[in-house]
This record gives C-alpha cells, sequence and structure tokens, in this order.
C-alpha cells in the first residue's frame, strides 16, 4: 500500500506531461499554503515558519537523502544544540529532526523503492536499481553488536537510576549517530554523492570556523549580543556563555563559536582540517585549491584559539595520516611550522600550556588524573556493563571523565570497550587494505582525509569525552559519519575495480 501511493504521488509530481505535472505541483502548493496560513492563526508566526521549513526540507530529503546530508552537516557544526520551538513531551532539537528525517527517508525508500521506475538525484545517479541493497561491510556486524550493547547497558542502568526524559532523549541521539553508519554505507554509493557530501562537509565546517574566529576578535560585548540571540533555541546565552583558560576572566580567552565547550569546537575543527588539508595537494580537488587553503586557514586559527591541547594533538595525528601515506612533502613543512610554533614570541603563552599539561603542572590536568583514578575505582566495581548511562549506585562514585576511552568503560563496561576497539580495529585494517589495493586519484585525497580524521578523533579521545557522551550527542553523530564516510569511499573503490 505505501509502495503503491509512493509511486502514485512520485508519478503525477514527476510526470512527464506538463499539464499534470503543473496541475500537481500547484495543488501541492496551495495546500501547504493554506495549512501554514491556519498555522499562522493558529499557533503564531514562528511556529507556522518553523513548520515551512520543515516542509521543504522534507521534500527535498525524500527526493534525495543527499539533502538529508546537507541539512545534517549545518546542524552538527553551525547549530548542533539548538531546539525547536515546540514541546512534543520534550523540546526536540535540530539535530532531532535533521536525524530523524534522514533516517526516515532511507528507511522508505527501502519500503518504496521500485525498480521498474528509475529515477535521478540531484546528482545524478539512478535511486531504483541501488535502493533495495542493503550494504553491511565488514565491520558493520561489530557496529550493531556495539549498538546493541549501549542498549543493554542503558536498560541495565535504569536499575539503579531513573532516567530523565532529557537522558533518554540524548541516548536515543547517541544510538541514531551510531547507526548513521549504517545508512551512511547503504546512501553514498558513487562518486558524486560522495563529493557532494564532502563539499557540504568542507563548507558547514568552514562556516563554523570562521563564526568562531569572527565571535573570538570582536569586542566581548558583541559576542555577548549574538549568542543572546540564539538563546531562543536555547543556547547557553549571556557573559556566562564565553570560556576562559583555567575560568579566569582575567586570563586568556577561548573560542567556541557556537558550539558551546572550546574543547568540542576544537574537536570538530580537527576533523575538518583533516579532510580539508589533503585537498590543498590533490590532483582532483573539490574546490579551487586557494579556496581550500583559505578555508584551511580558517579552522586551523579556530582550533588554535580554542587552546584545546587534546584537539591540536588531535589534529597533527589525523594530518600525520596523509603526510606519511601520499603527500610526504607535508613532512618538512610540518616540522617548520613546529619550530616555529615552539619558537616564536607569540604562542609561547601556548606552548607553556602544552609543556604544563604534559609534567600535570596545571589545574586542568590534575582534575584529568584525579578523574582517571576515580574512573577506575568504578569500573573495578563494575567491570562488565558498567553502570549505564543514567547515574551511578552508589554514593562514592559519579559518571564523568575526560577520556573517551574511560567514559565507554564507565556506561558500558570492558564489554563495550572491547567491542568499540575491535571496530577501530577492523577499521583500519579496512582502510590499510583498501589503500594498499591502490585507490583512484578522485578518491586518495578523500579516503585520507576521512581515516586521518578518525585517528585523530582517538588521539584527542585521550584527553577528552565529548565523542561518546550525552552532553554532546552531536560529536557521536559526526565521529560515526566520517567512519561511515570513509568505509563508503572503500566500498566505492571496490565498487569502481569491479565494474572495470
Amino acid at each position: 500500500m505505501i509502495q503503491s501511493a509512493y509511486s502514485i504521488v512520485s508519478g503525477t509530481l514527476l510526470s512527464t506531461q506538463p499539464l499534470v505535472r503543473r496541475s500537481a505541483i500547484s495543488l501541492l502548493l496551495a495546500a501547504s499554503a493554506l495549512a501554514i496560513a491556519l498555522l499562522i492563526g493558529i499557533v503564531g508566526p514562528l511556529i507556522a515558519l518553523a513548520f515551512a521549513a520543515v516542509i521543504v526540507a522534507g521534500a527535498l530529503i525524500l527526493y534525495d537523502t543527499n539533502w538529508g546530508y546537507v541539512a545534517l552537516l549545518g546542524v552538527l557544526y553551525i547549530l548542533p544544540f539548538a531546539s525547536l520551538p515546540f514541546r512534543l513531551g520534550f523540546r526536540p532539537t535540530f539535530l532531532d529532526a535533521a536525524l530523524g528525517v534522514l533516517v526516515f527517508a532511507w528507511l522508505l525508500k527501502l519500503v518504496t523503492a521500485d525498480p521498474a521506475y528509475p529515477r535521478l538525484s540531484t546528482t545524478g545517479r539512478s535511486l531504483a536499481g541501488s535502493a533495495r541493497r542493503i550494504v553491511i561491510s565488514p565491520i558493520g556486524l561489530l557496529v550493531g553488536l556495539f549498538m546493541i550493547m549501549a542498549v543493554f547497558s542503558f536498560v541495565f542502568g535504569t536499575a539503579h537510576s531513573r532516567p530523565t526524559t532529557t537522558i533518554i532523549r540524548r541516548f536515543g541521539e547517541i544510538l541514531l549517530g551510531i547507526g548513521l553508519f549504517f545508512v551512511v554505507i547503504n546512501t553514498v554509493r558513487t562518486q558524486s554523492d560522495l563529493n557532494w557530501i564532502t563539499r557540504w562537509l568542507v563548507l558547514a565546517a568552514w562556516a563554523c570556523g570562521s563564526i568562531a574566529v569572527l565571535f573570538y576578535v570582536i569586542p566581548e560585548e558583541w559576542t555577548v549580543r549574538a549568542l543572546n540571540q540564539l538563546a531562543r533555541f536555547e543556547y547557553p546565552g549571556g557573559a556566562g556563555a564565553l570560556r576562559w583558560i583555567e575560568d579566569d576572566p582575567d586570563g586568556t580567552m577561548r573560542a567556541i563559536g557556537t558550539a558551546v565547550d572550546p574543547n568540542v569546537l576544537g574537536g570538530m575543527m580537527l576533523l575538518a582540517a583533516a579532510v580539508i588539508g589533503p585537498q590543498i595537494l590533490s590532483p582532483r580537488p573539490l574546490f579551487p585549491k586557494w579556496l581550500s587553503a583559505l578555508a584551511f586557514a580558517t579552522v586551523v586559527l579556530a582550533l588554535y584559539w580554542t587552546y584545546s591541547r587534546s584537539a591540536l594533538f588531535g589534529m597533527i595525528a589525523a594530518l600525520s595520516v596523509p603526510a606519511l601515506l601520499k603527500y610526504r612533502r607535508l613532512l618538512p613543512v610540518g616540522a617548520v611550522f613546529g619550530l616555529a610554533f615552539f619558537l616564536l614570541p607569540q604562542t609561547q603563552d601556548y606552548v607553556v600550556r602544552v609543556i604544563e599539561g604534559f609534567t600535570g603542572e596545571d589545574l586542568a590536568t590534575q582534575m584529568r588524573l584525579g578523574e582517571y583514578k576515580d574512573a577506575f575505582i568504578l569500573i573495578d566495581r563494575y567491570p562488565l556493563f558498567g553502570v549505564g548511562f543514567s547515574g551511578v549506585p552508589d554514593i562514592d562514585i559519579y559518571l564523568g571523565v575526560s577520556m573517551f576511552y574511560l567514559t565507554v568503560a564507565e556506561n558500558m563496561g570492558i564489554t563495550g570497550l572491547v567491542l568499540f576497539l575491535l571496530i577501530m580495529a577492523a577499521f583500519f585494517v579496512v582502510f590499510l587494505r583498501a589503500w594498499r589495493a591502490g585507490v583512484a586519484t578522485e578518491r586518495e585525497a578523500l579516503l585520507l582525509g576521512f581515516c586521518g580524521g578518525i585517528l585523530g578523533a582517538l588521539v584527542s579521545g585521550i584527553g577528552d569525552h565529548y565523542w561518546f557522551n550525552l552532553t554532546y550527542p552531536h560529536m557521536t553523530v559526526v565521529f560515526w559519519l566520517f567512519i561511515g564516510l570513509a568505509v563508503a569511499t572503500v566500498h566505492i573503490e571496490e565498487d569502481s575495480n569491479e565494474m572495470e
């Protein structure tokens, strides 16, 4: 029934007869205008405008899931914490809407795909033949087990701590974020799909970095005023939203952009730098090289001004992948920049901060070491499945540690951590096998960028926890988006080799 209705509607809207097509589109627009007019009268213009935007975005995404990635990337990098102006028992976020519509669009295409009715997407590929073929990938089974383990740990944790509506919603976002891996490898099937999504990823990340740089250089009161405008979307506003090193307002301010937390912004920028960097040297770049260089400089500057040491070392690790495997002329350039970083007078405060981190002299590092000690106590008491995501059973322990891996172990136990490490090991095995087998020129920079970004995230995860944290579910989404794009790149390469 669903497939039949879908075929009738799409066949009418895309009819080869101009009169039928124009009449159908006119009726649809008239009905939408009437609905929006009624909403303006009933609930006000703001909600009506949001509803209209959702209609347009939903129609585009249902027509072609690639538009869903555009919406998702815009939310992830520009408004990750924004909430919609209404409640559904809870206040849904832009991230909920973007993820939900994208996943729904993919599932709908699985149900309604009709091989007898081929249709082209905005990228020029045929949607009919590929929609019914479900791709799992070599690491898909492990990812599925990790998701099941997360659900088990969440349910297990409710026995000692009842979750709030917010915790349930954010856990759902994290689960959808991990599951995005399967959506990506099943919808990104061609080089044009991959190029389309990566271009929008670069543009969204560049916009994010530009906002962060702008907020950092303009007067503080202007930044506060801009953040106050976002408060209507439940963003933290006022001067309290600004961040400084050691929380000292008389010290050095840290860049936050719209990411709320400087360390989170640093993580977002390191992934962006990993993707944009190889484009500067690629013989088949997605953008003019001068534009890629400008975008790269912007995101690196934004990362630098976050003063996030874990993100800085993560970016170095991310860029080492293309430097070691393909663009070895980057190594002396990197050495020069590294030497300049340690010698220039303008960077000495940053150098001191890095050295204090290694020696454990600063307050932030000392607090991290204390968190690590407390986390090991929790894991020692609940080693197999952790304590879940909503709370702890004992009053002398707590959830929360500034390390990605210990966070996974606290929530899901050693079992969950081992599963995650197996996924990462399998991921890099897939990457290295594909690289040794040879990758086409148009995919080299993309594969190196995505895999470098994942390595950088894993390195930064030693000192930060945002890649798997209920407070920052969008970071889990972007992490698994990168894994999915890397695996999709490998699959496209394999399909290309089979067709030759």
